[in-house]
């Protein structure tokens, strides 16, 4: 039997784990979509600190925690946690961290305010997502990233992991939601801190300075394969991007969005027969 098209789902919110919003329910709808069309689907999102573990049933998985990730030239802990999604028969990995997901909230705080070391979280939780792929030897052929804490995936997986094994037949699908933005540029020492060897990686000319959502919005499309609009706030100028890419695109927002969805990767992989 031919093994199953194997996705990778990386979401920056995921439902029932978050209040459901505009993201968290779009980005919910396509993994059992997927399943039912034959794929084999994998869940990550960060594991917020507002996530009720006990209610969700999540619980650490020791083989894959432990490594330590150095951003910045500080070392920050990397431990993976597990849930079922009963209803998917699917399984959704967290990446978590004392530091940077231990708070109440996702990218704000409780007053709305955008929490200062965003720019590292995102770093972290990038890293963290292709670290644990490797040690679960489970190679990916689609790599779908959702919202702007997986944007630094498909840079990451064009060079810095680029010869890895388990990456270099993937494609990357990246969904942009306009509707979540951030408002706080990220720091000038941003595209330095994403270096994996401080010595010999060089830092990306497009982050270099102050970085704003369609900087990094831009960044993450020029590292994809495709690109899914997730809803109708995407700025003219990432779309402008899009188009100078001449990438293929679909538009999520109407009634028909899983089948476009399917169409957008079928060129890639076409979808399994199912019996």
């Amino acid at each position: 039997m031919k093994e199953p098209i194997r996705v990778l789902y990386i979401a920056q919110e995921f439902t029932p784990f978050v209040l459901e919003n505009v993201m968290a329910k779009i980005t919910s709808e396509f993994p059992l979509y997927l399943q039912e069309q034959g794929y084999e689907v994998r869940i990550f999102m960060p594991c917020y600190g507002h996530i009720n573990e006990r209610r969700n049933q999540l619980h650490e998985v020791q083989r894959l925690s432990g490594m330590n990730l150095i951003i910045d030239d500080n070392d920050h802990q990397l431990i993976i946690k597990v849930a079922t999604l009963t209803n998917m028969r699917m399984q959704v990995y967290f990446i978590d961290n004392e530091e940077y997901f231990r708070r109440k909230g996702t990218d704000v705080d409780l007053e709305g305010v955008e929490f200062e070391d965003n720019d590292q979280r995102l770093i972290f939780f990038a890293r963290g997502v292709l670290e644990t792929i490797k040690k679960l030897r489970w190679a990916p052929d689609i790599i779908h990233c959702n919202g702007y804490f997986s944007a630094l995936i498909p840079y990451y997986i064009k060079t810095a992991y680029n010869e890895i094994p388990f990456f270099q037949t993937s494609k990357i699908v990246y969904s942009v939601f306009g509707c979540a933005k951030f408002t706080k540029q990220f720091p000038e020492n941003f595209a330095s801190a994403l270096r994996i060897n401080s010595k010999e990686d060089e830092a990306p000319a497009e982050l270099v300075g102050n970085v704003d959502w369609d900087c990094l919005t831009k960044f993450a499309v020029k590292y994809s394969d495709a690109v899914a609009y997730a809803d109708d706030a995407v700025t003219d100028a990432v779309r402008q991007e899009v188009e100078q890419l001449n990438l293929p695109v679909a538009d999520l927002t109407g009634e028909d969005k899983k089948e476009k969805y399917v169409e957008l990767i079928r060129p890639y992989f076409p979808a399994p027969k199912q019996e």
